[in-house]
């Protein structure tokens, strides 16, 4: 199967969603995070530094359960990311 590849937008969504999973963290270690949600912690660390841009929404939804973030806001967050990132870069 080939994949299809990701657009600039999708892989600045994939940083940004990094980003706000490292800083909901705060000073817990991802090792904690990992083991509290069930997420390994090579997947976690992927994701937090973009290189996993389009994690599964069962893995964010582990992930955001842990850190107390609300997925609607999160994707409403995200979303607008991805779109402001797109609107400069038009």
């Amino acid at each position: 199967m080939v994949r299809t590849p990701l657009t600039e937008e999708q892989r600045y969504r994939g940083r940004a969603l990094g980003q706000t999973l490292r800083e909901a963290r705060g000073a817990r270690s991802a090792a904690q995070i990992a083991a509290e949600s069930g997420v390994p912690l090579d997947t976690l660390r992927k994701i937090e530094r973009g290189a996993i841009a389009m994690p599964a929404f069962f893995t964010v939804a582990q992930l955001a359960r842990v850190l107390d973030l609300d997925l609607a806001t999160l994707a409403d967050d995200m979303l607008a990311a991805g779109h402001a990132d797109h609107a400069v870069a038009s």
